[in-house]
């Protein structure tokens, strides 16, 4: 594994090494000060550090106590920041995000430029040549790879992990010719397969839809192996913790994928709004340009690689046909590429996000990894070459030059500009300036920040307010809140000829219903609940279907009423606002009665032992496709229940008669 690991096997001219590190150092510098430039923390960054509070918290992984909701994606970026947490100590959380996801984003940088520089290590043996950035100063140009450096999501872990995916494939992919004097019939010693094994299959808990590139570099090397031994260690190094994580998902929140999937309906369709959404991440910096320029580069390069290549006799060890074609760095190129455009059509199928560039950056990173850096050979390294090696070689300098030119532009681009901001027909907003202009700070980062967002101061106000308990329901004043009061607990029968007891409540019970979960969440003690219409925290929002023309990231809406009828609230006017309805939260109540959604919600808020737990995994499959009808009577329907009574007879424009 050292052997792989280090750059001076492969002779590099000083003028290589120097060129490629000075341009490691260059880009990762520029990075790290455009984001921080750019630094903040997102709403739904926050979601992330209330899961870490629980865990801190001893409540498990949830976001809120007793209820066993999955409101994160990322499952290695919730126990990454929850460790950085723990060996933080007193460090405030948003910054132990911030931290971890900025120097991440640039980890990630660093490793793939690496990657590709060794790329180019046999044909520069011994030349004089320089290693410049192309695809990598691409990225970094473009203003939401900047913004999402930071944001407290996993983006930063996305690009780490890539980065280190495709570094270690280069290593894996030229170790027939470095290793091809030893006797073994695998190219790359155990150690070195079963950590790149771990980390390939470490791809679905880093985010789910990664799965398509380290499955397809798992069976990339299944393919290259020698002997069942090599399969078998590839097959339990690749799939063991993804399985024990699994079977722990299903048993502990009753599902096969993280609550989030279901929230947004990871499997459904928005074929159009996808479209929209790729419109929209390339129109402002014209991504098509720098893409067409560094296909020419790449071209350019297959003809320089072909002349520096074309005297040297190939030295690997002898492979059957499809593991020689598989484990070399064609290959890997072809499959870095492949999983970018594979990445980039599930995000358009899926409708993309309603962040500007957000899911898109992961696609891009993929496709410019084969040339984040490329090959200048110098005159003195092309002496041996004869023909259009030096046309060649001007040629690709001058591309190399545009992409400069155009990444410069780009860096500086005012992005969506005057529609930054507002939410148009397409729902999709730079998120950063939207929390920048909404709370007035030029960096919101801590959770303190966002109590300049409208409604937040609000509503602690509101919880102080209510003692007793109550349902808060966003109003449409931005300075207030509605309240739906708890139902008192019942009084004690008085004793003959006593005075009345006087109950002393206390503390009861609070639940805030809101879109922003995260400022809220991270605002609020954690014995307040915070649900949402949308599904991220919300089980009984998450099991609606999917509306059509919603948002893209906000596509379920679950009315408030069934917030009051899952109680304990007064469920009856006054006490509730004027626009619910006493049926419809009537209904709710009644609706919460069916059986199936009663086992669903009850595998997530019932105690959790070991035969609830081997329920939950039988179960798992069942749960997860389980849908509810938002509207409370078509619900009774679909469940066979009796309609409850009305509370007042319906309107019909007549005047009531008397007797």
């Amino acid at each position: 594994m050292r052997r792989l690991a280090r750059g001076p096997a492969f002779g590099f001219h000083p003028t290589v090494r120097i060129s490629l590190w000075s341009g490691v150092l260059v880009v990762a510098v520029l990075f790290g000060w455009g984001a921080w430039q750019r630094r903040w923390i997102a709403d739904d960054g926050l979601i992330v550090l209330r899961t870490v509070r629980n865990l801190l918290a001893g409540n498990g992984p949830v976001f809120n106590a007793g209820e066993r909701v999955e409101a994160n994606t990322s499952t290695v970026w919730t126990y990454l920041v929850t460790a950085g947490a723990w060996v933080g100590g007193s460090v405030q959380l948003e910054y132990v995000a911030l931290t971890l996801a900025l120097t991440l984003s640039v980890t990630g940088m660093v490793f793939v430029m690496l990657g590709t520089g060794r790329l180019y290590a046999p044909g520069l043996r011994g030349r004089q040549a320089l290693l410049l950035p192309a695809g990598a100063l691409v990225y970094i140009a473009v203003p939401p790879a900047r913004d999402f450096a930071t944001s407290g999501l996993e983006n930063g872990l996305v690009m780490a992990y890539l980065g280190l995916l495709w570094w270690m494939m280069v290593c894996w992919s030229q170790a027939p010719r470095i290793n091809s004097t030893e006797t073994s019939p695998n190219a790359t010693g155990g150690v070195f397969d079963g950590t790149l094994a771990f980390v390939a299959g470490l791809s679905v808990l880093v985010r789910p839809e990664l799965a398509l590139i380290g499955g397809l570099a798992l069976v990339m090397m299944l393919v290259a192996a020698h002997g069942w031994r090599r399969r078998l260690l590839i097959v339990v190094a690749g799939g063991l913790l993804p399985v024990l994580y699994q079977i722990f998902r299903m048993g502990y929140y009753g599902l096969l994928v993280p609550g989030t999937a279901i929230a947004k309906d990871a499997s459904g369709s928005k074929w159009a709004q996808g479209f929209v959404y790729l419109t929209n991440f390339n129109h402002p910096y014209l991504l098509w340009v720098p893409l067409v320029l560094l296909a020419g580069l790449g071209l350019l390069l297959l003809g320089v690689r072909s002349l520096l290549w074309r005297k040297r006799t190939a030295s690997g060890r002898t492979q059957g046909r499809w593991a020689g074609l598989v484990q070399s760095p064609t290959a890997v190129v072809v499959f870095m590429v492949v999983s970018g455009v594979l990445q980039a059509l599930y995000w358009i199928r899926q409708g993309g996000d309603f962040m500007h560039g957000r899911v898109l950056l992961a696609p891009l990173f993929c496709v410019l990894a084969p040339i984040s850096v490329i090959a200048i050979v110098l005159p003195a390294g092309m002496r041996s070459v004869k023909g259009p090696g030096a046309l060649l070689a001007g040629a690709t300098a001058v591309f190399w030059l545009a992409v400069v030119g155009w990444s410069l532009w780009a860096a500086n681009s005012p992005g969506l500009g005057y529609d930054a901001t507002r939410v148009t027909y397409s729902g999709i907003v730079d998120e950063r300036r939207f929390y920048s202009q909404a709370t007035g700070h030029a960096h919101p980062l801590t959770a303190a920040d966002y109590l300049d967002y409208p409604r937040m101061r609000a509503v602690i106000a509101a919880i102080d307010n209510t003692p007793d308990g109550a349902l808060l329901l966003p109003s449409g004043n931005y300075d207030q809140w509605d309240v739906v009061p708890a139902m008192p607990p019942p009084l004690p029968p008085p004793l003959p000829g006593s005075a009345p007891v006087i109950v002393s409540v206390g503390h009861g019970p609070h639940t805030v219903f809101f879109t922003n979960l995260g400022m809220l969440g991270m605002n609020v003690g954690l014995d307040v609940r915070v649900i949402d219409q949308i599904g991220l925290a919300n089980p009984l929002a998450a099991h609606t279907a999917r509306l059509d023309d919603a948002r893209i990231g906000h596509d379920k809406n679950l009315f408030p009423d069934w917030a009051v009828a899952e109680g304990p609230f007064l469920t009856v006017h006054p006490y509730i606002p004027p626009y619910l309805d006493e049926d419809w939260v009537a209904q709710a109540k009644v609706a919460l009665t069916c059986p199936q959604t009663d086992a669903m919600l009850t595998a997530i808020r019932g105690p959790l032992g070991l035969r609830r737990f081997a329920s939950n995994v039988l179960n798992a499959w069942h749960f997860t496709s389980y849908r509810i009808d938002r509207v409370p009577r078509y619900e009774l329907a679909r469940c066979g229940l009796p309609v409850p009574p009305p509370k007042a007879p319906p309107y019909t424009g007549m005047p009531a008669t008397g007797p």
